[in-house]
């Protein structure tokens, strides 16, 4: 499948800030490609430069094989790009948006009267399309965006963090929507920091200080990862926790919700966890092996990072 962006060892600093650290990665034709990592990690760094908006310190982008650097005006008709802050008009209504942007994207009229219509059924917008913008709700508010990046067809769509801060069935709805715009034949790469978007996905990039974790399907990077998780619960979680943290055997103790999840070295899991019931026996723990979560992983891969070296920002 052809790669649609290419990135290579792109270097990015702030003053003395390292933001992007020698990020490769690759984003195939037709595919959603989502890049994942928490405030800081280097997402928006990366997606400014793939959409011109930053320059290229080090390093290669191209997108439609196109060098960035130079053929940016070509890319940008054939690109559609959603920053992570609600940046459309507030005082112009939702039809206004739609039209303001069809005309920046020259879209003749004709093709405008078929595209509203389409991006109105498509965002179930058409009731608010006289409501000013700045009074929608937060997940109409990333509908309006997300229409308003599409008004002119793009072949690619960059979109950083659009389910930042959106309840749970807007960000549901959202999804859906991005699935019906692969199959219409757009690629996307998507941002997030919510660890169950990177299943959505068909591909996925961790990112943490600036740097790739892992690169590859959600199912090949569980294939990949040489580590199992126990899920423990306890009534008396509270004392048993801080205990389990000094245990050096364990490489991550996280707390999820009501529950403790075990980081342990597959090879080393059966004899660990055998000490853990006999010594803990008082806390009488239930402890329970689970399918690694991307969240899992992902932990695991960032505190190997932190032991190694000296956090960066970005």
């Amino acid at each position: 499948m052809q790669d649609i962006i290419q990135v290579r060892d792109i270097m990015h600093q702030y003053g003395d800030k390292t933001a992007l650290e020698k990020i490769s990665l690759q984003v195939s034709q037709g595919e959603i490609h989502g890049l994942i990592g928490p405030d800081s990690a280097g997402k928006t760094t990366l997606m400014r430069i793939l959409c011109g908006l930053l320059n290229i310190q080090s390093g290669t982008v191209s997108v439609f094989d196109l060098d960035v650097s130079k053929k940016f005006k070509e890319i940008r008709s054939r690109l559609g790009y959603m920053p992570q802050r609600f940046s459309l008009y507030q005082d112009l209504s939702v039809e206004e948006n739609l039209l303001f942007f069809a005309r920046l994207f020259s879209v003749t009229v004709q093709e405008r009267n078929q595209r509203l219509p389409e991006l109105y059924a498509f965002s179930r917008l058409e009731q608010f399309k006289s409501r000013r913008a700045g009074a929608l709700s937060g997940g109409m508010k990333q509908k309006l965006a997300l229409s308003c990046a599409l008004v002119h067809r793009p072949e690619l769509l960059i979109l950083d963090e659009p389910t930042y801060g959106v309840d749970p069935v807007s960000r549901q709805e959202f999804w859906q929507m991005l699935k019906s715009i692969q199959k219409g034949g757009t690629s996307i790469l998507v941002s997030t920091p919510y660890m169950d978007e990177a299943e959505l996905c068909d591909r996925v990039t961790l990112i943490y200080n600036g740097k790739v974790l892992a690169s590859d399907t959600p199912t090949k990077i569980k294939a990949n990862w040489n580590k199992v998780v126990f899920r423990v619960t306890s009534p008396e979680m509270k004392e048993l926790e801080p205990e389990l943290v000094k245990i050096i055997e364990i490489e991550s103790c996280q707390r999820f919700g009501n529950e403790l999840h075990l980081v342990l070295q597959a090879d080393e899991a059966a004899s660990i966890i055998n000490q853990l019931e006999t010594r803990f026996d008082e806390y009488m723990p239930m402890l329970e092996q689970i399918q690694p979560g991307m969240e899992d992983i992902y932990l695991s891969y960032m505190q190997a990072v932190q032991h190694k070296e000296p956090s960066h920002a970005g």
